[in-house]
């Protein structure tokens, strides 16, 4: 049985407040994920003060300014995530966050981050690329706005730097992602094409794409967490609340369960019932000594005695060894 991660993605869902964050922390631990991730970055290193906002962003903030503005406002301290870092150790969740510049990576690695989490902005970002793929770290890599041949040439310069463990996840970029666009399929493509593990991360209301991706296989799931989907901030609308996100969760365990290990076999409560459920060969009238068995004389039903009717063929032409009343179960004969 597969255990699947379950990323719980406050993003910047702090709005810029460590204690907000570190709220999160419980949130997400009292909610059964196995690691709570955050962003991490430096806001002069990333973007340039005059790019807009995404269209979501504008819409789910209902402010606009430029991208630099928001994130300024969103951005925590490293010295913040040292702290959240010590509070996740103290409770009993894996802490991770997705660095968007060198030194942001730095800093997390140093910080004992699990794994390297690269953002969906930077499949196609190929120095920061190759500067991952040297870190010698576990990664996962989510492929948002991108193509087959975008991912192809990001998993290709993350191999040529030396990484050797690369988990993918599918996901579509919008926030919140309709159904329609979702696409759970291109999971499945990537997992064959590539023979890497694959996960989905998801942006759509609800919970049972999550759910549907862990039956398909999904090794990771990650999906945005709030404690409050009304609070201000770009990524609210699309996140999971704490008892929402604790339900998907109980339901990937349940997959978990179910999925086993692939092996047709009965189970031993099968095997017990079986004894008395399976249908076996009956006399269906009196029978005699010698007596040959045939269609006439023979039927099928449950009984827990004789042979399993899958014996039929086997048992037509022969003779009996003695004779049988009608319903008892058929269990001896001459093998000439």
């Amino acid at each position: 049985m597969q255990h699947v991660l379950v990323i719980a993605e406050a993003g910047v869902n702090h709005n810029g407040k460590l204690e907000t964050a570190l709220r999160l922390c419980d949130a997400a631990k009292e909610a059964g994920a196995d690691v709570i991730k955050f962003q991490t970055w430096i806001t002069e290193a990333i973007i340039t003060k005059t790019v807009e906002q995404a269209k979501y962003q504008e819409k789910n903030t209902k402010v606009k300014e430029s991208q630099f503005d928001m994130l300024k406002k969103l951005e925590l301290s490293f010295e913040d995530y040292k702290k959240i870092k010590l509070y996740c150790d103290q409770i009993g969740i894996a802490f991770a966050s997705t660095a968007d510049d060198p030194a942001s990576l730095n800093f997390l690695i140093d910080l004992g981050i699990p794994f390297i989490k690269i953002g969906s902005g930077d499949v196609s970002n190929i120095p920061y690329l190759r500067y991952i793929g040297s870190k010698n770290r576990p990664i996962i890599l989510s492929t948002g706005m991108s193509t087959f041949g975008d991912v192809d040439t990001a998993v290709r310069t993350l191999n040529s730097a030396g990484a050797d463990q690369i988990t993918l996840l599918h996901c579509t970029t919008n926030y919140p992602c309709p159904k329609k666009d979702v696409n759970l399929k291109a999971m499945l493509t990537l997992k064959e094409a590539f023979q890497l593990p694959v996960g989905y991360s998801d942006h759509t209301t609800g919970i049972e794409i999550p759910i549907a991706a862990a039956a398909l296989g999904a090794t990771v799931i990650e999906k945005h967490f709030t404690l409050d989907r009304n609070m201000p901030g770009p990524d609210h609308k699309a996140s999971t609340e704490p008892n929402e996100f604790k339900r998907m969760i109980q339901c990937i365990r349940n997959v978990e369960l179910a999925m086993g290990y692939g092996k047709k076999t009965p189970t031993d409560e099968e095997k017990i019932i079986s004894n008395v459920v399976l249908k076996r060969i009956i006399a269906s009238t009196t029978i005699h000594k010698g007596e040959v068995f045939t269609e006439d004389n023979l039927t099928v039903k449950r009984n827990d005695k004789g042979l399993s009717a899958k014996y039929w063929d086997l048992v037509i032409g022969k003779k009996a060894v003695r004779e049988y009343q009608k319903d008892f179960p058929i269990n001896e004969f001459y093998n000439e």
